[in-house]
């Protein structure tokens, strides 16, 4: 079933550093694709009006939805292979979840071992019914990391052409730049909304900012609390960003995706939506953007105090 285009708006794209990888400018997460209940055609459908709007990059983990999600993106790759030429695909690594279909993890647990990191790249190339991976990102930090036998496995895998470019998530700032200063690092994809405002003040976007590197965004709406939490400080803070939506005549959550792009280490939201529409409100959000004073009436209203 096809939906109509929210909107006509075109995503623009964005290198994530100089002479790298090229993002569109709000990429499509892909976590929640179980949950959507679509045919192959429908995840078809949803892919092209994505493409159709200019947001041609997605967003996936090999554990995303118990290991189910790259096999539904994947055979709708294979019903219609000439897709995978207009899109980039990222992917994530290093985390062991309890399940059926991995019976040999005894407990959930980080591997970000060279072996895990290869055999896990392959398995989702596997399920995408792809080549190559556009960007493979560590999932999250690991305890037992070792950042020269990480930077050895990417290695190994852009030389087979595998992979084409490599970042990591949820880093730190530290660990970020230990990684990178052994190989080039496209992105931190990290949480970030006007709900978590800590990547602004613990220097993980300072660093980004100051090494070129723009950072991927996961939960820009606060997994939807930003529609919901009924606690004081939320509620005033969407009274806030409505207030502004409704004088620039933009949705809200358009008003949320233009606050958070404007940060200058370039951010680049992911959605979470199966609706096409959410993800129109996400594009329009980079079209605009928001008065100084409309952005720090935002932040004063996430941190509950003044701001200057």
């Amino acid at each position: 079933m096809t939906q109509a285009l929210p909107t006509t708006l075109q995503c623009p794209r964005v290198a994530t550093r100089e002479g790298g990888l090229e993002l569109s400018r709000i990429v499509a997460g892909m976590w929640r694709m179980t949950e959507w209940g679509m045919s192959v055609e429908q995840r078809v459908a949803f892919i092209e009006q994505c493409v159709a709007m200019g947001v041609t990059s997605f967003d996936h983990a090999d554990i995303y939805g118990g290991y189910g999600v790259e096999g539904l993106f994947g055979e709708a790759l294979r019903a219609r292979p000439s897709l995978r030429d207009r899109i980039e695909l990222v992917s994530k690594c290093g985390i062991k979840l309890l399940s059926a279909k991995r019976p040999a993890h005894t407990i959930q647990h980080y591997d970000t071992t060279g072996e895990h990191i290869v055999a896990s790249a392959e398995e989702s190339l596997r399920q995408l019914h792809t080549d190559r991976l556009n960007l493979l990102l560590i999932h999250r930090p690991d305890p037992l990391m070792d950042f020269d036998e990480i930077a050895e496995a990417f290695t190994r895998l852009k030389q087979a052409g595998k992979v084409l470019h490599f970042g990591v998530s949820n880093f730190s700032r530290h660990q970020f730049e230990c990684l990178n200063r052994r190989i080039p690092l496209a992105t931190n994809q990290i949480e970030f909304s006007p709900l978590h405002t800590a990547p602004m003040f613990d220097e993980t976007f300072d660093g980004l900012q100051d090494l070129g590197v723009a950072p991927m965004i996961w939960s820009p709406l606060g997994g939807g609390r930003l529609f919901n939490a009924n606690d004081t400080n939320a509620e005033n803070l969407r009274l806030v960003i409505k207030e502004i939506a409704d004088r620039l005549h933009q949705p809200f959550a358009s008003v949320v995706f233009a606050w958070i792009m404007q940060l200058p280490s370039r951010p680049i939201p992911l959605t979470g939506s199966g609706r096409i529409e959410a993800i129109g409100v996400a594009v329009t959000g980079a079209s605009f953007t928001l008065d100084r004073q409309d952005w720090f009436r935002i932040l004063r209203a996430a941190r509950g105090h003044e701001v200057a």
